[in-house]
């Protein structure tokens, strides 16, 4: 395993470009010291690759422990880091603001370090099975692990939704698995243990004990409520050019407390209001950004009448 070429990191500029887009102050605190541990020791590295990745053989024989500490945090080339952070970014601006940043931050924390644990002991399992003593040589680093307990986690938390994976929809539920595949298949010098260690972990938390013995060593903090929402920072982003992404805010308030299907509703709504009336008293005015609610609404039949005007245009 070697160190990535000195020279212009087009992975690092691309992830700075998305970080500013977003804007730091929408990135929750956890999240946002995540990325900069992560990047700062991709810039300067602890140690070398070799001396920080785990393995069966490092970790277990060697009894190198601080390598459960160092390899999630160490990156093999600018577009490992850029694929991994750009991930962590939208999947830690969800998260935190659903579990709060200390809780959030414990998560991360054990994660890490179980996931870690549990690729050696899927190396060591895979060894004795295939008879194949290489396994315990496979050496890996990087967030990805963490990244697929996360998703995990976020699917449990934020439930229904599909995904898209090469073109396949699926259930965001069983996205994981189908991921877990592609990724090997797509590139075959990623880690299939270390993914699939996260997979794990994440329904260890979600399904099995590992969320009460976090509990029980926390001392049964109140971080642990299922009811806990979204905290000060603003819960929304879209990818409109025009959209003001450094204004933070409550997200009801730009949705009016909407499901998804009402604001599609609304909002096709408005647009054919606005189309009638935008030479009339409402062009001028200016609106806040959100859901406008006309003072008059339109009969059923006027709104097919017009909806079917507006497709005749097109």
């Amino acid at each position: 395993m070697q160190r990535r070429r000195r020279g212009v990191d087009v992975g690092l500029i691309l992830l700075f470009s998305q970080i500013f887009q977003v804007g730091l102050e929408n990135i929750p605190p956890v999240t946002l010291g995540t990325l900069a541990l992560n990047v700062f020791l991709f810039l300067k590295p602890l140690k070398p690759l070799l001396k920080v990745c785990i393995s069966v053989d490092q970790g277990y024989y060697q009894k190198d422990w601080q390598r459960l500490l160092l390899a999630p945090v160490h990156h093999a080339n600018d577009w490992h880091l850029y694929f991994n952070m750009v991930s962590l970014l939208w999947k830690g601006i969800k998260l935190e603001r659903k579990l709060g940043s200390v809780l959030f931050g414990y998560i991360i924390a054990v994660f890490s370090v179980l996931i870690g644990i549990v690729y050696m002991v899927l190396e060591f399992a895979l060894a004795g099975l295939l008879n194949d003593p290489s396994y315990k040589m496979n050496c890996a680093v990087g967030f990805s692990g963490v990244l697929f307990a996360l998703k995990v986690l976020n699917n449990h938390h934020h439930p229904g939704g599909t995904s898209n994976i090469m073109g396949i929809r699926v259930s965001s539920r069983y996205a994981c698995w189908l991921e877990l595949v592609a990724i090997h298949l797509c590139s075959p010098g990623t880690s299939f243990a270390g993914h699939l260690a996260g997979i794990l972990v994440g329904l260890m938390y979600t399904l099995g004990p590992l969320k009460m013995l976090m509990k029980a060593t926390a001392g049964g903090f109140s971080y642990f409520n299922d009811s806990v929402r979204q905290r000060d920072y603003y819960s929304g982003y879209s990818r409109h050019p025009g959209y003001p992404y450094n204004t933070p805010g409550d997200y009801d308030t730009y949705t009016g407390g909407l499901t998804e299907e009402e604001q599609f509703e609304r909002a096709l709504r408005n647009s054919l209001h606005d189309r009638d009336f935008s030479a009339g008293s409402h062009s001028n005015e200016r609106r806040p950004y959100g859901f406008w609610f006309p003072s008059e609404q339109l009969s059923e039949e006027e709104m097919r009448r017009q909806r079917l005007n507006r497709f005749e245009r097109w």
